[in-house]
């Protein structure tokens, strides 16, 4: 089906209510629609049978009211289990939220309320496809949320766009699935091009006479990827690059590149990779003394297990999508000039640890804030049009709990993020007492930057 046809069906199926209206998540979440163990932690064989993790109550349908359904999959099973159903639990907890405080209410009085249909992706692309066809097809699904992962979410996207369906990608930072064209298609996640690039920003403004940067960093393709983009934009800023080098997967032995470092005499480091060659090369990097005086790292700094560094722990800084220290609210989108939605961090935590007895990732927070960029564009469009709809996600410009959210409306990269900012932590204090706060954005800090760290 082409993609003109694909739309124009959609658009004829769709059910045209009226104007916008303006309304926010509530902060008080309802009772958990599942227990706390049955929802983070399906057990495979169960997850692999039909439709998972339909919890909403569907009650019955009041005159002027519709309900929505929100068509997603999720890695019941599979290696992407964990983070996943994290997602698929913050998604869950925005659609109970709105739907026990009444749903969305329109202009025209319509209200609107959410109903989830899911099915289990099993962490594989072919399922995701499948899947993905039978919630367009067969489940009528009026908006998309996508699995958890890049790989997954681009074969998503590829249905989605096929049969007219708006959907909104987290758990998703490749920037290459909003370069195919897609119009229906939207990001959450800070793109992989712009990771570290903040690191570059926080360090100007701490220190702007820093000029020489090293970067050393693992050889896959997602560090690579994001290496690449932070070399050109710090190029760009006049920063010398005075080591550019990779390493294999599974480096454990950093001194040959410590070396190297040593002779090129940076004033800061960013790079890394994943967890373990990440936390690797921070500890060995302190157990050298080497005389930086700012470190950025991928992936391994946001875990909370890179304490266990102790005082090599200490100074350095790692990017998040999310972290809950962050203090977005209504006052800083009023200072910025942009709409706000609620909750903020604190109210999201405490509701996500009632309904799901853990601590929420920022897996968890992309799935609920998924929800709210949904919630706002309808109240928006006064409509579940999907053309209207996609007119209000091509025209949002809001804050969250989550930070901003703005998309791309280029035909070259339609609906890349460009408003949210990866929020940057480090690690402050001292063995037995090291927490993380945050560093940047300016309007997200809870401590100052730790400078120079040695």
């Amino acid at each position: 089906m082409s993609r003109v046809r694909a739309l124009a069906v959609a658009l004829f199926a769709a059910l045209t209510l009226a104007l916008s209206a303006c309304g926010q998540a509530p902060a008080a979440p309802p009772a958990a629609t599942q227990p706390a163990a049955e929802a983070t932690a399906a057990p495979a064989a169960e997850a692999t049978a039909a439709p998972a993790a339909e919890a909403t109550a569907a009650a019955p349908v009041a005159a002027g009211s519709r309900v929505a359904t929100v068509g997603y999959t999720a890695s019941l099973s599979g290696k992407l289990n964990v983070e996943s159903v994290r997602q698929q639990n913050g998604l869950k907890l925005w659609m109970d939220q709105v739907n026990a405080a009444g749903g969305v209410k329109l202009a025209d009085g319509t209200t609107i309320t959410f109903a989830p249909k899911s099915y289990d992706d099993e962490s594989n692309k072919d399922r995701v496809q499948e899947l993905y066809t039978r919630l367009a097809t067969e489940d009528n699904a009026d908006f998309m949320v996508s699995p958890y992962s890049s790989g997954l979410a681009d074969a998503a996207a590829v249905i989605a766009e096929q049969y007219g369906k708006v959907m909104i990608t987290t758990g998703a930072a490749d920037d290459a699935t909003y370069k195919k064209g897609y119009t229906l298609v939207y990001q959450l996640y800070t793109p992989a091009s712009r990771y570290l690039t903040g690191a570059v920003d926080l360090l100007a403004q701490q220190d702007a006479a820093v000029k020489k940067l090293a970067i050393v960093y693992e050889n896959d393709k997602f560090s690579t990827s994001v290496v690449e983009a932070v070399k050109a934009y710090a190029e760009g800023k006049g920063y010398e690059i005075v080591l550019f080098e990779g390493y294999d997967s599974g480096t454990s032995d950093f001194a040959p590149f410590i070396n190297k470092i040593t002779q090129a005499k940076p004033e800061a480091i960013l790079g890394g990779g994943h967890f373990q060659d990440g936390s690797t090369f921070a500890k060995q990097l302190f157990e050298k003394q080497v005389p930086v005086k700012f470190l950025a790292l991928l992936v391994a700094p946001p875990e909370p297990s890179f304490a266990e560094l102790g005082d090599a722990a200490v100074g350095t800084v790692g990017p998040s999508q999310w972290e809950p220290q962050a203090s977005f609210n209504q006052d800083v989108a009023t200072k910025l000039g942009v709409s706000w939605i609620g909750p903020d961090s604190a109210a999201f935590v405490e509701a996500y640890e009632k309904a799901y007895g853990e601590a929420p990732s920022y897996h968890a927070a992309g799935g609920y804030a998924a929800g709210l960029a949904l919630q706002r564009a309808i109240e928006q469009a006064g409509s579940i049009d999907t053309a209207a709809v996609k007119a209000a996600l091509d025209g949002l410009d809001l804050l969250t709990f989550f930070g901003n959210i703005k998309f791309d409306t280029t035909a070259e990269t339609h609906g890349l993020q460009v408003g949210h900012e990866m929020v940057y932590i480090q690690w402050q204090g001292a063995t037995g007492d090291l927490g993380k706060q945050v560093v940047w954005p300016a309007d997200a800090v809870t401590a100052e930057l730790l400078y120079p760290i040695r």
